[in-house]
């Protein structure tokens, strides 16, 4: 049975379900995996800046050794640069990891794109097993001040 389906609506800036005929659709488990990867919070680090006591992360991954989400979260309050992009292509590689372990994509890139003044964009490439065809999940506004 697959989960349900979810998409990134470019038009809205948001992740969204997909719908049909009054009911959910089911589907395109891969990208519904990477959203829920990306977009969910991650437990803070203990070296991480926070603003308070909130680390946020999800309370099932409590005495857990890997973690579910990302921490791009972080990154929301700080000014659009360089070494930001950077740390964002680096939390959604750490979120992402799990899918290199458990076989479900061979490889994966992550590449950031500025646009200026307040917004970042992400697009992923990966590659399934057994596929020679490397595919695009595009996300605008991963960032956005």
């Amino acid at each position: 049975m697959s989960d349900i389906s979810s998409y990134w609506d470019i038009e809205r800036l948001v992740a969204e379900w997909r719908e049909g005929n009054g009911d959910l659709i089911n589907g395109d488990d891969l990208q519904t995996a990477m959203i829920i990867s990306l977009f969910t919070d991650r437990v803070a680090r203990d070296d991480d800046d926070i603003d308070g006591d909130d680390r946020r992360g999800w309370w099932g991954d409590m005495g857990e050794d890997h973690n579910i989400g990302s921490r791009l979260w972080l990154l929301r309050r700080q000014k659009l640069t360089q070494a930001v992009a950077q740390k964002a292509e680096d939390y959604a590689h750490e979120a992402l990891q799990w899918l290199i372990s458990d076989g479900v994509v061979s490889s994966f890139t992550i590449a950031t794109q500025i646009v200026y003044p307040r917004r970042l964009n992400m697009v992923i490439r990966y590659l399934r097993p057994g596929n020679g065809d490397r595919t695009d999940m595009r996300f605008f506004w991963v960032w956005e001040q």
